[in-house]
This record gives C-alpha cells, sequence and structure tokens, in this order.
C-alpha cells in the first residue's frame, strides 16, 4: 500500500507549547500533507483515538510524554499504523525499583511539576541558545491530569503481546544518552520490540530534542512519507 493516505499525528509533551517544533520543517509541509498537532490535553481528552476510528494511515510521531502515547496508540491500532518517530519515548515513565525498571522517581517528577511553577514556564531543561522555549505553564487542573498520566502510564505488557511478533511498519527513535526523564536505558526494551528500529542516541541529557535535532526528525519523518 502506498502512502497517499498517509496522515501525520504529532504528539506534543507535557506541559508544552506547540513552539516545540517551531524548527522542524515537516510541521510546515511534508509532501502536501498537513500535520496535525496534539497537545497533552488533547491525548488526556482522546482526540488522537477519536481520529484514528475516523480511518486512515498515520505516521505518528511523539515526544516525551507523547511518545508514550504514541506507543499506546500503537497498540490499540497496529493496522493503522505507517510508522512510527518516537523522540524521548518511554512506555512507562515511573522507575520500579523492585524490577529494576529504569524511569523517573516520584522525587524527580514532583521537582518538575514545582520547577514548571517556579519558573513559569521559562523552560527548565537547559533549552539550547538561541532555540524556542517549548515549556507553558497551564492551569493547575490540566497540569496534576498530566502528571497523573506520567505517573500510572505502563504500555509494557500491551507492547509485547500487539508486537512479539514484530511490526510491518518503520520506527525511528531519538534518545539523550544521560536524559534525567526519559532514562536511555528504556532504548534496549523498544529495540526488543521493535527489532528493526532505527536508533539515533544522541550525547548529553537534552530532552527537548524536538528543538535540539529538528534536521534528524525531519529526515526521520521524510523517510516513511516518501
Amino acid at each position: 500500500m502506498g502512502n497517499a493516505d498517509l496522515q501525520i499525528m504529532v504528539l506534543n509533551g507535557w506541559a508544552a507549547s506547540p513552539h516545540a517544533w517551531d524548527l522542524c520543517a515537516f510541521m510546515r509541509a511534508s509532501a502536501g500533507r498537513n500535520p496535525v498537532l496534539y497537545s497533552y490535553i488533547d491525548q488526556l481528552d482522546g482526540l488522537p483515538e477519536r481520529a484514528f476510528e475516523e480511518g486512515g494511515r498515520f505516521l505518528v510521531v511523539g515526544w516525551s510524554m507523547g511518545g508514550s502515547t504514541a506507543l499506546r496508540l500503537a497498540c490499540c491500532y497496529p493496522n493503522q499504523i505507517a510508522g512510527l518517530v518516537l523522540i524521548a519515548a518511554t512506555p512507562r515513565m515511573m522507575e520500579e525499583r523492585e524490577t529494576g525498571w529504569r524511569g523517573m522517581s516520584p522525587m524527580r517528577l514532583e521537582a518538575l511539576r514545582r520547577g514548571l511553577e517556579l519558573t513559569h514556564g521559562q523552560g527548565f531543561f537547559g533549552i539550547p541558545e538561541g532555540r524556542p522555549n517549548p515549556y507553558i505553564v497551564d492551569s493547575p487542573e490540566n497540569l496534576e491530569r498530566g502528571l497523573k498520566y506520567l505517573r500510572e502510564i505502563d504500555v509494557r505488557e500491551s507492547l509485547v503481546s500487539t508486537f512479539g511478533g514484530g511490526c510491518a511498519f518503520p520506527v525511528h527513535i531519538f534518545q539523550s544518552e544521560h536524559d534525567g526523564i526519559v532514562r536511555s536505558a528504556n532504548v534496549a526494551y523498544l529495540q526488543q520490540i521493535f527489532p528493526k528500529s532505527d536508533v539515533t542516541l544522541i550525547p548529553g541529557s537534552e530532552h527537548a530534542l524536538t528543538i535540539a535535532i529538528p534536521e534528524a526528525i525531519d529526515a526521520a519523518v521524510a523517510k516513511t512519507v516518501s
């Protein structure tokens, strides 16, 4: 099947502004397509699911919380996935000391929440100089809804049951080597699920990869839609 009917779905991170994607050229035009960006609130409200239920094939591009949502959608609608571009994505955000799963501690998650309040949306992940700031302050209610999602999301079992035999679509994975929010150890897990995935490890600890490596993300999208 060709890619003429392919739609590009972009899933933003928790508490992130649409400006997080300003440097990605594919957001402006991609083979005549108009990518649709879903905020973390849209994700919590189930808008991506509604788009899938209306039909069509999707290249899903997800960053951070949006990456977790992308994995969840892939499990729910595997036959409609044309490709995944996973950016600092993980099936399980929080650590599990009893199993050795590498993730965020509850203390770090609380620090993110408090840090966003204290900086009033000015960013606290080390924004590259001269690049747009992707972080905003949202309503306390929606921020807490997002934090609850981050605490509870776990699609590992669904990934194994859905893709234990592999997948027919391309998967691109971008991950910082020392990201303190989404741990690089998660990449090994995703490679087990998607053994033919194209993995790019980025030196340093940058979490906002959409503004740190936009050209590489553009290339991954272009490779899938071509």
